[in-house]
């Protein structure tokens, strides 16, 4: 993971009555607009994390983004990788942001289902995302 990695929290512990727990990182990835899942990826995500982390999870934390629990120092570069590497028949996620400056963005489902939407959300997210990534993640 880079120096702007904003969608790692690292939580370190050395508390000597919890001698295995070193660290124990939380990874935020950005969630598609508008929160539109099918089984398949969200299958794809947990086997993931059941491969590198803890396997737990939380779906939509503070920020709307799903929530990595529990992951060592050692698996937070193989999960980057796997998470935004291409596969023909899976998107690639990207961490979301935890930064002080801009969370991630969030929408809701605008003109996909509600017949009276004013706008397109969906748009205005992934514009806000995109000319806003620096504030979404920290500098080291």
């Amino acid at each position: 993971v880079d120096e702007n990695c904003g969608g790692v929290i690292g939580r370190y512990c050395d508390l000597p009555e919890i001698p295995r727990v070193p660290d124990f990182h939380t990874l935020r990835i950005n969630q598609p607009s508008a929160w539109f899942y099918n089984s398949k990826s969200l299958r794809h995500l947990c086997d993931i994390w059941e491969k590198h982390g803890s396997g737990l999870t939380n779906m939509h934390g503070s920020t709307g983004d799903i929530v990595f629990l529990g992951g060592g120092t050692e698996c937070l570069e193989p999960v980057f990788a796997e998470l935004s590497g291409e596969k023909e028949d899976m998107p690639s996620w990207d961490l979301g942001g935890s930064s002080s400056n801009m969370r991630t963005p969030s929408c809701c489902v605008g003109p996909a289902r509600c017949e009276w939407s004013c706008y397109n959300t969906l748009d205005a997210c992934y514009n806000i995302t995109q000319h806003f990534q620096d504030e979404l993640h920290r500098k080291l």
